[in-house]
């Protein structure tokens, strides 16, 4: 047989280009207030708690209250993705990866405003008549890393002490509560031996990536919070309507060829938005030691 038989072997190459693992989009956009922005800044008014009088007497004059306000005012960033694609690059990969590429922004356009809302979570909030005044969060609403026994990850004293400050802030239970962890904290939850077999089976079924109820608080499981050096994860609740996302430009995307480029096709993703904390009292932060792997409680 020659030995120049092999210049006739063929090649075979993948007709489609893989997604690397990866978050796929948004978890976060749908679990808090969207105000539609025109122009850098928005201001969002507030109307306060408010007491009413008793009428001590028969034709009495009728009380003047001043019903209190107050304004958060929510502040746009802008951002981009773009990457160029040659007809060469085209031909030598024998496939055209454009779809794929506008994948890839998509996804990265979601995992930025993931990371926009996790980080208004507990962050200074601009208030006042102009915004420029500085509301820290309130610590008050932290459940210690402590929480349920000492230096512990996610545990049902945790999640009970989270609904418990939401409860004593008489935030309406009708509007939707969630909680955001990590696999760790779920990890931890579903080692919890003091979940009834009922319970459990909710629990179990976050494993799937569904988004479920337990203990009133929908779940999010996330990779992007934060921890820090000695292996403790910030995770939130919250309350719908105690987080706002502004978005003044929603995510668009343009696939156009760039003649300044060599007629390359660029895939061009830009949004412009922001977050904000509306209310301190409706926004937990649970501290969560991700060395204790059980969570025991």
């Amino acid at each position: 047989m020659s030995t120049q038989i092999t210049t006739a072997f063929v090649q075979q190459y993948s007709a489609n280009v893989q997604m690397l693992a990866q978050q796929m989009g948004s978890r976060l956009r749908d679990t808090v207030r969207i105000e539609n922005v025109v122009g850098k800044n928005a201001f969002i008014d507030q109307v306060g708690v408010a007491t009413a009088q008793l009428r001590s007497s028969r034709h009495a004059d009728t009380p003047q209250m001043d019903t209190p306000h107050a304004r958060r005012r929510l502040s746009l960033a802008s951002y981009e993705y773009a990457d160029l694609i040659d007809d060469q690059d085209k031909v030598r990969m024998l496939i055209d990866p454009t779809s794929s590429y506008a994948a890839a922004a998509a996804a990265a356009m979601g995992r930025s405003m993931d990371d926009v809302i996790i980080s208004a979570f507990d962050a200074a909030s601009n208030t006042g008549e102009t915004g420029s005044s500085s509301t820290a969060f309130d610590t008050n609403q932290d459940v210690a890393v402590s929480v349920g026994g000492a230096d512990t990850n996610m545990n049902l004293t945790k999640l009970r002490e989270a609904k418990k400050l939401l409860d004593e802030a008489d935030v309406d239970p009708s509007i939707p509560r969630y909680i955001v962890m990590g696999p760790s904290q779920i990890h931890a939850l579903l080692a919890d031996t003091s979940v009834t077999s009922a319970d459990f089976n909710t629990v179990k079924a976050l494993v799937q990536g569904e988004i479920n109820q337990f203990m009133g608080f929908n779940f999010v499981m996330s990779n992007r919070l934060a921890a820090d050096a000695s292996n403790v994860r910030t995770c939130f609740a919250w309350a719908e309507e105690g987080m706002a996302l502004g978005v003044g430009k929603d995510v668009s995307a343009r696939i156009d060829e760039r003649a300044d480029k060599g007629y390359a096709t660029q895939v061009y993703y830009c949004m412009d938005i922001g977050a904000t904390r509306m209310q301190e009292n409706m926004v937990v932060r649970i501290k969560c030691d991700e060395d204790d792997l059980d969570g025991a409680a």
